[in-house]
């Protein structure tokens, strides 16, 4: 059985950590449909530390298992604080980003900025790993750009210290999501790190794209991002493929009637109301075009439920609306 440390992983797929998406509410219905493992958004180490509420919301997982803290930062006093106070707060695992390619993460001199100076990325690698007694992974790109292919000495080097799981987005940050991830330049870090688990990144949308980035990467796991955009199950729907080799379908009718109310309700509770619907607003869209029912939409129809006051009318619309999405194959 695979394990990060001392914990057990319960499949083969992970719910990526994604800024204004993978919120607590949107891991929970991940994991409702049967992912193995979320990961909370990037939270900033040191607005962590000096008490940020975003970035304490950020770092909340009540109800989840385990729960998994993504921090980021340059300074690794902040790094080796923040990880302390998150594993104080409740975190079983700290994971290191330097795979964001944002600019305005990168400009800091955080996420894949990082991999540009490996030897400073292992100095916050090594104060996370002081300061915490739970376990610490790494999720990182193949480099900054085609000229420095990196991951491999970044990951060799991180899980000699003590890292207990990498993470490889098969781009560098040059390339920001553009073109194909390509899965089999993981491989080269696989090659290096035999013995701790490999989660490969970047493009699985599919049940067919995890068997081939599962096979080209070599990787242990894979990891969904942009592919559970407004598909929450698919992450689970893939586990459950690559444990039995069935392909269900994506959940229609009442289902994803219900699911689609049930995720509005939990982001005004988390976030209360004004914040909540504004938050929700792209998962509405998201939802919309994953069901085939973008187009479907009259003029305005998402501004008038994103600018309602009336939640029960809201919740009403969204459930007549969603209840009528025929049966879809999952992938």
């Amino acid at each position: 059985m695979l394990t990060i440390g001392n914990i057990p992983l319960k499949n083969k797929v992970i719910l990526a950590p994604m800024s204004g998406v993978s919120d607590l509410p949107f891991r929970r219905i991940a994991l409702s449909y049967g992912v193995g493992l979320v990961v909370s958004e990037m939270v900033a180490s040191e607005a962590l530390c000096t008490g940020h509420p975003e970035s304490l919301m950020r770092a909340e997982g009540e109800g989840i298992d385990p729960h998994i803290v993504q921090l980021a930062g340059k300074d690794p006093h902040w790094m080796g604080e923040g990880a302390r106070m998150a594993e104080k707060a409740g975190a079983d695992v700290i994971d290191i980003n330097m795979g964001c390619p944002a600019k305005k993460v990168t400009s800091g001199y955080s996420g894949s900025a990082l991999m540009k100076d490996l030897d400073h990325a292992m100095t916050l690698v090594e104060a996370t790993l002081e300061a915490v007694s739970v376990p610490v992974t790494l999720k990182m790109r193949l480099g900054w750009d085609e000229t420095s292919i990196n991951a491999p000495e970044l990951a060799k080097r991180a899980v000699d210290a003590g890292v207990k799981m990498i993470t490889v987005h098969g781009r560098t940050r040059s390339q920001f999501y553009k073109g194909k991830a390509d899965w089999r330049a993981i491989r080269q870090v696989r090659d290096v790190i035999p013995d701790v688990p490999l989660v490969a990144n970047g493009d699985c949308c599919s049940f067919d794209d995890a068997d081939e980035m599962l096979a080209q990467s070599g990787a242990d796991l894979v990891m969904v991002g942009r592919g559970a955009y407004g598909r929450p199950w698919v992450p689970g729907r893939i586990a459950h493929y690559l444990e039995t080799g069935e392909r269900l379908a994506d959940p229609h009718g009442e289902e994803l009637a219900a699911l689609v109310v049930g995720h509005y309700d939990a982001m005004l509770e988390h976030y209360g109301f004004e914040i909540g619907v504004r938050a929700f607003r792209k998962h509405m869209g998201w939802y919309l075009e994953a069901a085939g029912r973008l187009d479907d939409a009259p003029q305005g129809f998402m501004r008038g439920l994103m600018t309602s006051l009336d939640a029960d009318q809201v919740r009403a619309t969204l459930y007549d609306w969603f209840v009528q999405t025929p049966l879809r194959s999952a992938a």
